[in-house]
Order: C-alpha cells, then structure tokens, then sequence
C-alpha cells in the first residue's frame, strides 16, 4: 500500500510541472496512449512536453561533446576521465555518451511526437481559436522532429555530399509511433529528403511571426532550420535566401558593445535570440556545463576545469573584438597541484536568476538559433557557391559589429578561412566544431596548450591529429541497436567495431 501511494505522488508530481509560465502544466509523458488526444487539452499538454524534452535535449552534453572531440580543447590533467574517451577518439558503439546519453533521448523524443502525428487528427476543434492552436501545435511537433533529425544525422552519417547521398548510410527513420518498429537505414539523401518535408509542413501550420527572444517556435524558427539544413545539403543558393530573409527581417539587430554582448550570454538578454527557450530554477531547469568548462571550487576560491582551450583558440580574439572578454576570461586554477591562471571557457557562468544556491550551477536559457549565424550560413553559402563579393559582405557585417575591422581584398581559399575563423570566434562551444570540419573536409589537428604542466598529454590527448574523412568524425550507430535489430546488420558506419 505504501508502495502504491508513493507511485500516485510521484504521478501527481508529473501532471503539475510546468514547463514555461504561458502553457498548460500536463506533460505529454504523464498521458496515458488510451486517453490521449481527445481534446485540445490533451494537445496543449503535449506541446508542454514538447518544450520541456527540447530544453533538455539542448544544452550540456548535446552541446559539448562535438566540441570536445574537436580541435579547440586541452584535458586538464585533473578532468577525470569525463568523456575522455570522445576525447581521445578511442570510443566504441557501446559507448555511453553516443548511445544512452545522445541517441536514446533523441529517439525516445521522437517516438513521442510520432505518437502525436499518429493521433492529433482525432481531436475535433469546435472554433477558429482551437483549430489555429491544434495547426500550431502540429507544426510544433514537425519542426522539433526534424530538428532531432538533423542532430541525429550530423552525429551518425556522412556529410550529404550531393554525388554519393543516394548511396551513403544515413539514419533509421521511424516517422510512426510503433513499439515493434525495426527499420533499416535509409540513405542520406533519403534523410534529408524527411527533414526538408517535416520543415514544409511547420512551414504550412506554424504562422505566429518571430520576436527577439522567443520561448515558442516562430516562422522565423522554421526558416532558421531551413537555413542550416540547406547549407548542410550544399544547396547554397538558398541557404544563403533563407539567411538572408532573417538578416533583413531586421527583427534581430546585431549588438555592437560589449556591455550588450555579455548580457546575451551572462543574462540570457533576448538580444539577437531567434528561439531562447524558457528556464526557471529546480524543475524547470536547462542542462548545464558543470565542471567542464570552469568548475569553481567554492573552498580555494580557484577553477578546477575538465577541458582548457588551446592557446590558438586564444589568439583568435583580438582585444577589440568584444566577443573576447565574454567568451574567455584568464582564472584562476589549481591543476596536477599548481596554481596558476589560464584562459577558460567563460560563455557559460550561469545566469543569476536560475541560481539554485549561493554559487552558479553553470545554466542558461538555451540559445537555439541565433542571428549571428545567419550571417555565417550566408557568408559561408555565398563563399563556397564562388560568389566572393556577397561573401565577403556578410562576413564584414558580423565582423565590424563584433568591433573588428572590416577585411579587404581577399578572395578565395583566403576568403574561406576567414569565414572558417570568424566561425570559431563566433560560435565557439555552442556544439558545432567537430560538423564544421566535418562539413569543410578538415583535418582534427590539436595545438599547442596554455600551459604543458596542467593537461593530459600523449598522441591521443594534445597532440592528437585526425585527418579529414576519419571514420570517427562520424559516431557510431549504438551498439545496442545493432544487436537488437537485425535489420541494422551489416549497416554500422565503417571503422566501429560491430
């Protein structure tokens, strides 16, 4: 009995976490399948699951483990081994963090909003209102999944390269909600082809227009993912449209101080923000870096990080750009027994208002679409489709509201390691790096460390290189599913061990 009753609060506990101020407080994982969908309730309870899996699946791990395979970070020698074997590149299909930690979450989301596409069209609506909401909240539901499938097909796959996407692995679609569901892969371009649908439809039902800041997805949302996938799938052209529609939207200004700038990322300020998604303290929390990037010791007052950025990555930023004293910041640390000072990762300190006790807890609202990179995509689209003035002008764009001077005369390979750096700069530690390089066809090549006395070293640590077209760019299929669906048989990406 008292086993019972505990199972009952537990339950109640669920139905009553909200996940943002404006919607209703059911989540869609407390419906049960047999009384599910009936009523527009039932929709909004699920469109308030929906933004709490999606705060959950974008920030901490999501977001870090790209960047830590990369080219930009030094272990410290007292990280611990936490994702060292992403690190080092020595990971196998059964690891956890391609597997339970990235994979599964994604998946299991998914399977979620499938069982809502499978269902939505029972519920009736009985006015204008309803049925605009329940169009709304359809649309939600195909925009949140191609975003998981565009994660999921970074991670897993090849880059698409237009030549050999009919032929390339790309990933298991399940686009029905069906427990006894063991699909095969499909190609890349096959892939591709389901994401660009899934953004049509949210393109179709979702009309509410885009605002700084948002904590709901917009049509501005909507064109934002369009823009990544299309330069994505090489379609350059109109990648570089799709930015530009945002750029000139003029809804999202470019701040040019650094006062306004640290706001952004130490305030979470809406500035620049096309989809910042709601956070409050406790049940309502964002996922966190933890002791990745800083890791403050409260009791010596030092930093006790698990990765440092390689001194490269420091030398990006000039001392006018304004993003240099807000992405970095030169700590404190005590490492390996030394005390010394080294420029940490400080783009994530966390934000005062989600302060759970006296010192950060490292959370932030997550930052999904940001307009900076919008003019990356179109300079990037721009370079890379041979037209080098439009190139050069978006990149000039972002760089001088950056406060750094405009560049001249450069064309080209030059041109396109410009925009490549200005990337980096812009967008460090947001989970693009190892897709970047991925995308360009670059080598992994780490550099020279801060400090040598207070990191990990060997071949596979800070000198590690990794040569463009590693099999190990792209993660495995996790192991499990191989072994329980035998339809994945002979499909694991090549390199990986089953």
């Amino acid at each position: 009995m008292k086993k019972i009753s505990t199972i009952i609060i537990v339950v109640i506990t669920l139905l009553v976490i909200p996940a943002s101020c404006e919607i209703e407080k059911n989540p869609f994982y407390a419906i049960e399948e047999s009384e599910s969908y009936k009523t527009i309730q039932d929709a909004k309870a699920f469109n308030n699951g929906l933004y709490t899996f999606l705060r959950n699946r974008s920030g901490g791990l999501f977001l870090e483990a790209r960047d830590i395979q990369a080219d930009i970070f030094n272990a410290s020698s007292d990280f611990g081994n936490r994702m060292g074997t992403v690190y080092r590149w020595d990971f196998t299909s059964a690891d956890y963090t391609i597997g339970d930690d990235t994979w599964q979450p994604y998946y299991s989301a998914i399977s979620k909003l499938n069982s809502f596409l499978d269902n939505v069209n029972k519920i009736r609506p009985t006015n204008a209102a309803d049925e605009a909401l329940l169009n709304k909240y359809k649309g939600e539901a195909y925009f949140v999944r191609a975003f998981y499938y565009h994660k999921l097909v970074k991670n897993h796959a090849k880059d698409y390269e237009p030549a050999t996407a009919s032929t390339d692995l790309g990933l298991p679609m399940v686009l029905h909600f069906d427990v006894e569901q063991k699909p095969s892969r499909s190609t890349v371009e096959e892939t591709y082809k389901q994401i660009t649908a899934d953004i049509a439809e949210a393109k179709k039902l979702i009309v509410t227009a885009g605002k700084a800041g948002s904590e709901r997805i917009t049509k501005d949302c909507v064109t934002a993912l369009e823009a990544r996938v299309l330069l994505d799938m090489h379609k350059y052209t109109e990648a570089a449209a799709a930015a530009d529609t945002l750029i000139n939207s003029n809804t999202y200004p470019l701040v040019s101080t650094a006062a306004d700038f640290k706001k952004i990322w130490y305030n979470d300020n809406p500035a620049e923000s096309i989809l910042q998604l709601y956070a409050a303290k406790s049940t309502e929390a964002p996922p966190s870096t933890g002791s990745r990037y800083l890791g403050y010791s409260a009791g010596t007052g030092r930093y006790v990080p698990d990765f440092i950025p390689q001194q490269w990555v420091v030398d990006l930023y000039d001392t006018a750009d304004i993003r240099a004293n807000v992405y970095l910041a030169k700590l404190p640390v005590r490492l390996n027994t030394i005390d010394t000072s080294v420029y940490l990762v400080n783009k994530y300190p966390g934000n005062p208002e989600l302060f759970t006790g006296a010192t950060t807890n490292y959370q932030h609202k997550p930052k999904i679409f940001r307009i900076a990179e919008m003019y990356l995509i179109k300079a990037e689209a721009h370079a890379w489709n041979n037209d080098d003035a439009n190139a050069l002008a978006a990149l000039n764009e972002l760089r001088t509201k950056r406060g750094l001077n405009a560049l001249t005369g450069i064309t080209g390979e030059n041109l396109k390691n410009a925009i490549k750096e200005e990337r980096l700069r812009e967008m460090l530690c947001e989970g693009s790096r190892l897709d970047d390089l991925k995308r360009w066809n670059d080598d992994c090549v780490r550099k020279a460390p801060q400090n040598a006395s207070i990191i990990t070293t060997g071949t596979d640590s800070d000198k590690l290189i990794r040569q463009a077209g590693h099999d190990k760019f792209v993660w495995a299929i996790p192991a499990n599913e191989i072994n329980t669906n035998p339809n994945l048989k002979g499909q694991q990406n090549p390199g990986w061990d089953n």
